[in-house]
Order: C-alpha cells, then sequence, then structure tokens
C-alpha cells in the first residue's frame, strides 16, 4: 500500500470509556488521530472500539477519508498570524521566521508535524481538552488566505500583493 508510506500518523489523546451493566464494567477506547502528508494536506478524526489499536486503526481510516489541504508559505510556515475558536477551545497561530522550530503545546504540535509547519508559534488559549484545541485549530488554519486566493478574489498579479504585504 503506497498510502501507508506517504502520511504520518500521530496519535493525539487515548480515553478510555466505561459503561455499567448488570454484570459490572464494560470498557471501551476512544482514540484522536491526526494524519497529513507533511506537504499541506491533514486530516483528523475520533473513533472508538473496544480495543486500543481498532480504534487507532478505525481512527487512521476515518482521518485518510477527511484529508483537508492547506495552503503553507515557502512550504514550512502559515502566511499570517490567525485566531479559531471551537467551543471552549481556543488558538493563537503566529507565523514564524526561518529556524525558530514548532513553538506549540501537545495537540498542535502534532498537527503542525503532519502538516509539515516547521516554523510557528503558537498558543492554546480556553481549555485543555485535546479534541476542542484539535479543532480550533484546524478552524484556524482554514480561515487563512495564501496570497494566490487574494490575487483571484481581487483580480490582481500575486506579485503585486506580495510587495504590500508589511
Amino acid at each position: 500500500m503506497e498510502k501507508n508510506t506517504e502520511f504520518l500518523e500521530k496519535l493525539v489523546h487515548i480515553n478510555r470509556i466505561t459503561k455499567v451493566v448488570k454484570g459490572g464494567r464494560r470498557f471501551g477506547f476512544s482514540a484522536l488521530v491526526v494524519v497529513g502528508n507533511q506537504n499541506g494536506k491533514i486530516g483528523i478524526a475520533h473513533a472508538k472500539a473496544k480495543q486500543v489499536p481498532d480504534a487507532i486503526k478505525k481512527a487512521n481510516e476515518l482521518a485518510r477519508r477527511n484529508l483537508v489541504q492547506v495552503p503553507l508559505r515557502e512550504g514550512r510556515t502559515i502566511h499570517h498570524d490567525i485566531f479559531g475558536k471551537d467551543g471552549a477551545g481556543k488558538i493563537k497561530l503566529r507565523a514564524a521566521p526561518k529556524g525558530t522550530g514548532i513553538i506549540a503545546g501537545g495537540p498542535v504540535r502534532a498537527v503542525c508535524e503532519v502538516l509539515g509547519i516547521k516554523d510557528i508559534v503558537a498558543k492554546s488559549l480556553g481549555t485543555a481538552n485535546p479534541h476542542n484545541v484539535i479543532r480550533a485549530c484546524m478552524k484556524a488554519l482554514s480561515k487563512q488566505n495564501s496570497p494566490k486566493n487574494i490575487s483571484t478574489l481581487r483580480n490582481k498579479k500575486i506579485s503585486e500583493i506580495i510587495e504590500k504585504r508589511g
């Protein structure tokens, strides 16, 4: 299978779920996974199963089905500073100069690594819940505009837009 080699899979969070039944407790597991090709494509998914490996496998397959393209500047950072919010999860992502590295906490770091971002400064505000933080991060990344998008909207050349950026 070629897909396994080109995509990087990162497990972000595992949660144990307990269902109380007549005979005692039944345990299940949920896994939160991010999958990306380290070149601007990313998918996130959450899946549940009775065993941890099954939950991870399910989540990986779901994430591959829901891939989203994110524009990157020079293939290493985001185009501009962005803020994303989902539920109680708030996140601020800032573009960084070459050599900065990924300065981000847990879930956001995983997203940046699989996305192929090499230089970024991120701050998670509000909640520490990985589900909400990742969803907020995805919302922020989808909000960003690349010079290519702006040039088509304004009917101008990309060079005209890049010159004016300060």
